[in-house]
């Protein structure tokens, strides 16, 4: 059985990167129907932050991803930790370094000198003396001194670590007995069964290390898949400017679940020239050893266009449900079927959605400059009037056809052209030039408030 997990460490928000990853190895859990496991990894406890991994909760219900069994906290585990600490210690594979902050500091700047890598020299590994007064020791594991470590990578494929180069004697506890990153993850990975590791390239050279830790302590090693990172348009690592924010935050700007995991899915891997995914088809369809080798580049336009498509393909119950939470009420209004086919066409996101809803619902206060003088001529007025006149006195007056077909009586009648009507009415209607048909604000707006409307543009131009 697949098992795979998720360990995020609760000192900020849920990054979409880390979104990315989590989708991934969830992914690849269904595929096999194996486990999917969320772990949130706070033994850091002057990092930590409740609300973070409150938050990181709250994102993985809003984007819909399921795990399998309980929250582990690494933080309710130090007992556990500890317990194989004790081992290590008691079995000589670590030992207790009474090594002082003068003494690392005296020993890096020797190394500086000589130009060499900066590492700890293994000067308590075999001590056997009278521990130094005055110094809490810390834990270090007896790590390799020579040959080499291999890290077998789905993505990756086989590679090759000189021990020499980038191990020592690394601590697995510090001082005040807390346990470090490298030696909880691969604890927890091993009682927790995860035999498939999906996670960031960043994570990669930690790897060695935790394959000390697995073979001190007799674990089964697992799969692992370190994905390549999220970049931006111009190769460099994405920033918050870039879209690396919060994964509520995608919410707030009213993005769909729906769109925001079919759009990471495709940064960094693929199948075929198909765009568009169902949740279905990316379980049946998702390989970790597929992904892509080299960084994604992350692509808003893309985003934007997938989340277009998700908003069209709602209906329009759903459409009036969501958008109250951005502040646009529409779900009691009689004509919102016209008005929400034909926006839901033009928005990118809810949040645009929302704002224009709400500026063909409200009568403009105002008329932007650029678009009065473009859209007044001289004989704008009486076009308006005209056009306000054949309105009284129509009587049935309920589709956007409807009032299309009065405008084309009007333009027939005084032999204009239809932007003579179409541009001063808009500007009316919505106080600006760009928007929907006016066909369609005026079968959802109604008779009475469009002759409203149009009326007080009149008196404005008087």
């Amino acid at each position: 059985m697949v098992v795979t997990r998720f360990a995020p460490s609760p000192t900020g928000y849920l990054h979409i990167g880390g979104l990315r990853t989590a989708l991934f190895s969830w992914l690849w859990a269904r595929r096999n129907s194996g486990k999917f496991l969320l772990r949130i990894e706070d033994t850091d406890q002057s990092r930590n932050n409740e609300e973070a991994a409150k938050a990181i909760v709250e994102a993985f219900q809003w984007i819909g991803l399921d795990h399998d069994g309980e929250i582990l906290y690494q933080s309710k585990r130090m007992g556990l930790y500890q317990m194989y600490i004790d081992q290590l210690l008691e079995e000589g594979k670590a030992y207790k370094c009474y090594m002082s902050k003068t003494e690392l500091d005296a020993l890096r700047e020797e190394q500086s000198a000589r130009k060499e890598r900066p590492r700890y020299d293994g000067r308590y590994r075999d001590f056997t003396g009278t521990p130094p007064k005055g110094v809490d020791p810390v834990i270090r594991i007896k790590a390799p001194t020579k040959g080499t470590i291999t890290v077998f990578d789905g993505i990756k494929g086989e590679v090759v670590f000189n021990v020499d180069d980038i191990l020592d004697d690394f601590i697995i506890a510090r001082a005040d007995g807390t346990p470090t990153y490298n030696f909880v993850v691969a604890v927890d990975d091993a009682l927790m069964g995860i035999n498939e590791v999906i996670r960031g390239d960043d994570h990669f050279s930690n790897t060695p290390k935790q394959i000390v830790v697995y073979e001190a302590l007799g674990f089964k090693l697992p799969a692992f898949y370190h994905v390549p990172m999220i970049h931006n348009s111009n190769g460099k690592k994405l920033s918050k400017r870039d879209g690396a924010t919060d994964v509520m935050e995608y919410k707030r700007m009213g993005y769909q679940p729906e769109a925001l995991l079919n759009f990471l899915v495709r940064l960094g891997w693929s199948h075929g020239d198909q765009e568009i995914f169902s949740l279905e088809e990316m379980i049946r369809l998702f390989d970790p050893n597929t992904i892509n080798k080299s960084a994604s580049i992350y692509n808003p336009e893309k985003l934007d266009w997938l989340n277009g498509h998700y908003i069209k393909n709602l209906s329009n119950d759903t459409l009036a449900h969501e958008l109250e939470a951005y502040g646009a009420d529409i779900r009691s209004h009689d004509r919102k079927e016209i008005l929400l086919d034909a926006l839901k066409e033009r928005a990118k996101t809810l949040v645009d959605l929302a704002t224009m809803v709400n500026e063909v619902l409200s009568a403009p206060t105002e008329y932007d400059a650029k678009a009065f003088k473009k859209a007044i001529k001289p004989d704008s007025k009486a076009v308006l009037e005209a056009f306000a006149g054949k309105l009284k006195s129509a009587a049935e007056l309920h589709l956007p056809t409807d009032y299309h077909a009065q405008m084309e009586a009007v333009v027939n009648a005084m032999e204009i052209g239809f932007g003579k009507i179409g541009m001063p009415l808009r500007l009316a209607l919505v106080g600006k030039l760009a928007g929907p048909g006016v066909d369609v604000i005026m079968a959802t707006i109604g008779k009475t408030e469009t002759l409203a409307r149009i009326e007080t543009l009149l008196t404005h131009l008087d």
